[in-house]
């Protein structure tokens, strides 16, 4: 998949003040490990030149990040120079130790899986990567045996597949039911609600983690609102902008255990974080969001 297309996209967002309270976490079901419920994405944004100066603003985002208790970074190898770019942040840093790391496969064959993966390892600069997932569901017959032996040696902690397209989610249904998968990543938005009526409710019958990309539909979701001011009843869920509201739609279904929107700047990962902390909308307030989005 291109990389446009797996993350939520930067786009302006308002700077919100730091919530009070802890991060949400939740678990991955097997193993019971918790993690924050709001991750980053690094697809377009973080391909960059790893030597350049575009990577300070990159560091300053995962660091900022991280003290502010976030984990989850996500990438993938089709990402541009993504990969190179995490190793430079992590390089000359303790940030590497405090980040929940996920990589992806997407290479025809085990040959070139494997050749792929260790690549992966050498750009980022690390003997682990805490999850690797086969990218858009490519060949998972061969990747998933490879992946469960790099488990199995301690090189990986879990394993798992993912989609951005509903047109795949047959084919994700089918491979989530005849493997035992750590954890998926698919697409799930206010307004691309797919997901919610067969994989989410297996992933959750099967214990499986579920990573959302793009829950800002890349722009779409900020293009519809923009020049809009929030509505007044996001406050009943603690929502003060709209990444907050995008966000906390996506997390009110309790089978979701973390977006990884795409996030570029400072400012977004800490708006982004607010919607990690406070209530989030119950079902009422879920279909109000629904059909206040629709109705735009």
């Amino acid at each position: 998949m291109a990389a446009a297309a797996m993350t939520g996209a930067a786009v302006p967002h308002a700077r919100a003040a730091e919530a009070d309270g802890p991060l949400r976490m939740r678990p991955i079901p097997s193993s019971g490990e918790t993690i924050p419920v709001v991750g980053i994405g690094t697809s377009r944004r973080y391909d960059t030149d790893p030597a350049g100066p575009g990577v300070e603003p990159l560091r300053e985002t995962v660091a900022r990040f991280v003290a502010l208790g976030g984990r989850v970074v996500d990438t993938a190898p089709d990402y541009g120079r993504a990969e190179e770019v995490l190793g430079a942040v992590f390089a000359g840093s303790d940030l590497r130790g405090k980040v929940f790391l996920c990589g992806k496969v997407a290479a025809q064959g085990r040959e070139a899986g494997q050749a792929q993966i260790e690549r992966s390892f050498r750009r980022m600069g690390t003997d682990r990567i805490d999850l690797i997932a086969v990218h858009n569901l490519i060949d998972p017959d061969a990747q998933l045996p490879l992946l469960r032996e790099m488990k199995a040696a301690g090189r990986i902690r879990y394993l798992g597949a993912t989609t951005w397209a509903e047109r795949q989610y047959a084919d994700l249904e089918a491979l989530m039911r005849r493997e035992a998968l750590d954890v998926i990543q698919v697409n799930y938005a206010v307004d691309a609600r797919a997901a919610a009526e067969r994989i989410l409710p297996l992933a959750r019958d099967r214990g499986v983690a579920v990573m959302v990309n793009v829950p800002f539909g890349r722009e779409r979701l900020f293009n519809l609102v923009k020049g809009r001011e929030l509505p007044p009843w996001a406050a009943e869920f603690d929502c003060a902008t709209w990444p907050q509201f995008f966000l906390k739609y996506v997390l009110g279904n309790e089978a979701v255990t973390c977006p990884v929107p795409g996030t570029a700047r400072v400012a977004y990962a800490e708006d982004n974080l607010g919607a990690a902390r406070g209530r989030l909308p119950d079902e009422a307030a879920r279909r109000r969001m629904e059909a206040y989005i629709d109705g735009l």
